[in-house]
């Protein structure tokens, strides 16, 4: 694991373990998501995360419960390692480019989280493009948060020690909730991004050199972007949170990036932004590994060490 500023480019290469994991998957003739009908692209995200990640921890406390929500009853879901009262919890939003994945796709890394931070973790299913088209997953989040901060006692959750955080698109959402959550004066602990998108337009140097090597291509993005766009967007910013007119004043942050990643440049640029605004910044680059490798726990042991620095990033978070 690195520190910024990150490595040279042209210094990257794959772990051995995920060159491994990629030449599994090359061999095994897997159609692209992309190329699948909707239903069974979502089934097979699903299945292929079951079959990476690490099974879900065992913990005393589940709860799968409902939030009001602009569109209808949002799912949720509820891991702790305690029944005690005013616990503090982190509202996790999962990754998925807006189109596939939900809870079931996050809570491995969500039952390790809730049982090393001492706190609660929730997690969502927000409306999917493209049936719901952005910034539709973007409202669920945020109401689910704003149910949190006005309701989360009857959870037994402490309304005030609040972080979200998400994965991917996931990230994306945790980024825009934590600005849309310091512009209702709504505090948060942390906003804890795993490799986010923050913006559309600029072709960086990672996006160029890994969009066509690892799972997450140039076809595979503009497949999501071609799903999720068309709904009724307020501002640019609620999609790229790179380009809010302000980052002064939002949650500190927490960021993890993989270095084999297209998204590792605006995982940078995103650092930078939030620390020209006075805002304090953990950054942290895994070598070697690619986009979701959070979601890959059986193959790749940086997964766990990222699980465990956030656990402790929480822990921290909420005891200040």
């Amino acid at each position: 694991m690195t520190q910024t500023p990150p490595l040279p480019h042209a210094a990257q290469v794959f772990s051995a373990a995920t060159q491994a994991l990629l030449d599994s998957v090359k061999r095994a003739g897997f159609p692209p998501i992309y190329q699948l009908p909707l239903a069974q692209a979502r089934k097979s995200y699903s299945m292929g995360v079951g079959a990476t990640a690490m099974p879900p921890l065992p913990l005393p406390r589940v709860e799968n419960f409902e939030i009001p929500g602009p569109g209808g009853p949002i799912p949720a879901r509820l891991w702790a390692a305690s029944h005690e009262a005013n616990l503090p919890v982190l509202l996790y939003l999962h990754g998925g480019g807006f189109v596939i994945g939900g809870i079931d796709t996050c809570e491995s890394m969500c039952t390790v989280l809730a049982q090393r931070s001492g706190g609660a973790v929730v997690a969502i299913d927000y409306r999917l493009a493209p049936e719901h088209k952005f910034p539709c997953g973007l409202d669920d989040s945020f109401a689910a948060l704003g149910w949190l901060a006005a309701h989360g006692q009857s959870r037994g959750l402490d309304r005030g020690r609040i972080a979200v955080g998400g994965d991917s698109a996931g990230g994306t959402l945790a980024a825009s909730v934590a600005l849309m959550a310091r512009d209702a004066g709504i505090p948060l602990a942390l906003q804890a991004l795993f490799y986010p998108s923050v913006q559309l337009g600029m072709k960086t140097e990672s996006l160029q050199k890994y969009a066509q090597s690892t799972l997450l291509t140039w076809d595979l993005m503009h497949w999501f972007e071609k799903q999720t766009q068309g709904g009724a967007q307020r501002e640019r910013w609620h999609r790229e949170p790179l380009h809010a007119p302000s980052h002064t004043g939002v949650a500190p942050a927490w960021i993890g990036l993989a270095q084999c990643d297209p998204l590792t440049d605006e995982g940078h640029l995103y650092a930078q932004r939030l620390r020209e605004a006075g805002v304090p910044v953990s950054l942290h680059e895994w070598p070697g590994v690619i986009h979701d490798f959070i979601n890959l726990g059986r193959f790749l042991p940086e997964a766990a060490q990222a699980h465990e620095l956030l656990a402790q990033a929480l822990r921290q978070a909420w005891a200040r």
